[in-house]
């Protein structure tokens, strides 16, 4: 399977859920291959971050920053269970690749209005994607969600009744997710992160279940 991060707004997260998507399918004992596209190449600086630790690799980081990507990503998909696309920020073109590569289109996006109105631009992308690929799939993801806030709850509620609509699983706002990336780590590695690890299985199960 393919599955994308994508949203024009940088800052909400795709990174992140990437590669803890990516690690949870490792921890299965899939092959799992994740693509940045990103200039700022942070997947890649995770991984190299990891290696610098001297921590074992879990799975492949590829740098493909090219709008050649809806005819690369289904290659490299071939010798792997799932790649996991790290999507660009504000690049269209970029985004509009990776949207045509993908099978699952996730679209991160904080508890925040403004990120509401953000995402007015990845869906735009999203739509004219399945014009060609009808059976692409689009799904919200609301992370970085405060413990009990009332705007979180009531944005997932919003989403759950949009097209596309916003996934069940929340990631929370969590301190463990940057001690993990400071040193190429997941957070299921990282001592005191039981909440968060939890987040990402409930989100990888999520998932897992979409792809059936």
């Amino acid at each position: 399977m393919i599955v994308a991060f994508l949203n024009h707004k940088g800052g909400v997260g795709k990174t992140t859920l990437a590669l803890h998507l990516a690690g949870a399918w490792a921890a299965q004992g899939k092959r799992v291959v994740v693509v940045d596209t990103d200039s700022q190449g942070s997947a890649l600086d995770w991984s190299e971050q990891r290696a610098k630790e001297g921590l074992p690799r879990l799975f492949g980081v590829l740098a493909l920053a090219r709008d050649t990507l809806h005819v690369e990503a289904p290659e490299i998909a071939r010798d792997v269970d799932h790649v996991v696309i790290d999507g660009s920020s504000r690049i269209a073109a970029l985004m509009r690749s990776a949207m045509l590569a993908a099978e699952l289109a996730l679209m991160p996006t904080q508890p925040s209005p403004l990120d509401g109105w953000a995402a007015g631009e990845t869906l735009r992308l999203l739509h004219e994607a399945r014009r060609f690929r009808p059976q692409l799939i689009g799904r919200f993801v609301l992370n970085r969600c405060g413990a009990r806030t009332l705007i979180a709850a009531e944005i997932a509620e919003a989403l759950a009744k949009h097209e596309p609509p916003a996934l069940a699983s929340r990631i929370s706002q969590r301190v463990a997710f940057a001690e993990a990336a400071r040193t190429g780590r997941l957070v299921s590695e990282v001592p005191r992160s039981e909440s968060a690890a939890r987040d990402v299985a409930a989100l990888a199960a999520e998932i897992d279940r979409i792809a059936r």
